[in-house]
């Protein structure tokens, strides 16, 4: 044991050119792998899809969320979406109550995907979330152009604690809904997330919104 503090030859070992003691080992090490890991955080490649918290809060694919409630099928359930600060980040929040009442059952948001973005989605491998919520369950709904009629669609589920999170969703968690047709991630038109199926508080807040590799 080296007691004195200094180092002795054995704690040395010539690399190329330099010399090195086994603590400049333990330090170098330790420098590389959290470079290496913060380098791959950093170059994950991912396709924003909207992300409230950013510089630019206008949604980039010029569109914008929309809002719906079963409502338009005669349902009760009622919702509601706002710009909100959660925990120190801008988010969507969509709140309201689903309830079962008039074969009702759902409030949902929904974000159009433009050409250029349906174009690259066929060289990613799902959805990523950063979400915020109460501690339910709710759905990411994919539609394509195959999903004519409107009770179809490729569904998954998740569930929102109440803490930010980020979630992948592969497109591989997407199942078929009423719809025998297996899905092509290329022909995605529009994302939804939806709060569906039972009568409970929605309550989820949205930060980014993007396709990873």
């Amino acid at each position: 044991m080296n007691v004195s503090g200094q180092i002795r030859p054995a704690d040395i070992v010539i690399y190329g050119s330099f010399l090195i003691s086994r603590l400049g080992w333990v330090v170098l090490i330790v420098m590389l792998f959290g470079a290496t890991g913060l380098l791959s955080m950093e170059e994950q490649e991912l396709l924003v899809l909207d992300d409230p918290g950013s510089d630019d809060a206008r949604l980039q694919n010029g569109v914008g969320w929309r809002l719906f409630t079963d409502g338009v099928m005669g349902g009760v359930s009622k919702g509601d979406l706002t710009i909100d600060i959660v925990d120190n980040r801008r988010c969507l929040r969509l709140s309201g109550d689903v309830r079962l009442e008039n074969n009702g059952g759902f409030v949902q948001i929904a974000l159009d995907i433009n050409e250029d973005q349906a174009i690259n989605i066929e060289n990613y491998k799902g959805f990523l979330l950063d979400i915020y919520g109460n501690e339910e369950e709710y759905n990411m709904h994919l539609r394509t152009g195959e999903t004519r009629r409107p009770w179809q669609s490729y569904r998954a589920t998740f569930r929102a604690v109440p803490s930010w999170q980020t979630i992948f969703l592969p497109f591989s968690q997407f199942e078929p809904y009423r719809i025998e047709t297996a899905m092509d991630p290329a022909d995605i038109r529009r994302i939804g997330i939806v709060a569906i199926g039972r009568a409970f508080a929605v309550n989820l807040c949205i930060g980014r919104v993007a396709l990873y590799t």
